[in-house]
């Protein structure tokens, strides 16, 4: 390769290479793009070495390498605000990088919805078959009382919060937890929950109750159930690590998938948390208001729209990893006349 070639062919990375300098002195880039980058300019540097000694190129490379060498040291030295770094940067960056798993398994989820209606539709007993007996009973009996949403109250707050808000979180773990199976036990438990969710408000449905199940359970499903199905996206991360390695080895891909899923699953406690809060102290109360019904679900619709749809796109395109992210650059090139021009080809 001539170095006409390799500066060519390597331009787009060098000046994307600008762009996160200048966002990491701001704050707005993630640590490991830094790392991914320093690698690819190391291993340029290597080549410009061995091919260009002494070129203008090679002495380009040295300078940018040393620059992103320093960056990343001042990174390592940082030790505070580790935790609102972690859910305001890391783990929306994570939920960007799995958008591709994360519509599979809301799209998932949506059709095994489908099928739970359809079944309940046209089964009469496959509500009865799913929940059992007992449950089926019990809601027939509050539906006969005026309270279809009963079942919620008959636990003392606190303890029921405990119970949930666990329960929650472990769902969330066996959902991630079982990509290791290449995705297919993920994909079992999204299908079980989806089928579980449309079943219960067929049934419902057929008793006449459910715009009153729709006000009361998504006071705190709003936020629970997308979290499963993200936490269901955090499971396909890993299992398509597995299915799909790349040009990494079966095991470091896995690695690395893993450490991402589990960055993604992590960064659902807080919102089970919240879950579990309004299904044990707020849905009880569901009678009250149909208005205040409305508005926490407006509220949690709003949140879960913001951290897991818009904010990771703005966190992606302040690190440079934004989809459009190229089209930018085309449209408005990273200007190389600062203290890294990148040489010129003839």
């Amino acid at each position: 390769m001539t170095e006409e070639v390799f500066l060519r062919e390597r331009r787009e990375s060098w000046e994307r290479f600008e762009g996160l300098i200048k966002a990491e002195r701001k704050g707005e880039v993630h640590p490991d793009d830094l790392a991914d980058l320093f690698v690819e300019l190391t291993d340029d540097l290597a080549y410009a070495r061995t091919f260009f000694p002494g070129s203008d190129t090679e002495q380009f490379l040295n300078r940018i390498a040393g620059r992103a060498h320093q960056a990343l040291y001042r990174r390592r030295r940082e030790s505070t605000d580790r935790f609102r770094r972690f859910w305001s940067l890391d783990v929306p960056r994570e939920l960007y990088r799995a958008r591709g798993e994360l519509l599979f398994s809301l799209g998932l989820f949506t059709l095994a919805m489908v099928i739970g209606i359809i079944s309940t539709s046209n089964d009469p007993d496959f509500a009865r078959a799913f929940f059992g007996d007992e449950y089926i009973n019990l809601t027939l009996e509050n539906i006969a009382n005026d309270d279809p949403m009963g079942i919620y109250g008959m636990t003392d707050q606190v303890s029921m919060f405990f119970r949930i808000t666990t329960n929650n979180i472990m769902v969330s773990l066996n959902a991630f937890l079982l990509g290791v199976l290449f995705g297919v036990g993920t994909f079992a438990l999204v299908v079980n929950n989806g089928v579980m969710l449309g079943t219960f408000h067929t049934f419902l449905h057929q008793e006449g109750e459910l715009v009153t199940s729709l006000l009361a359970v998504y006071i705190h499903g709003t936020i629970e159930i997308s979290a499963i199905v993200v936490a269901g996206a955090a499971g396909f991360v890993m299992g398509r690590s597995l299915l799909f390695p790349g040009t990494y080895t079966r095991g470091v891909s896995f690695r690395k998938g893993a450490l991402r899923g589990m960055t993604i699953v992590i960064g659902l406690l807080p919102f089970f948390v919240i879950a579990g809060f309004l299904e044990s102290f707020v849905t009880r109360y569901y009678y009250v208001s149909e208005i205040i019904n409305a508005t926490i679900i407006l509220l949690s619709t709003a949140l879960i729209i913001w951290y897991f749809i818009l904010w990771p796109r703005l966190v992606a395109r302040g690190a440079g990893l934004h989809e459009d992210s190229a089209n930018d650059q085309r449209q408005n090139p990273v200007s190389t006349d600062g203290p890294f021009r990148i040489p010129a080809t003839e």
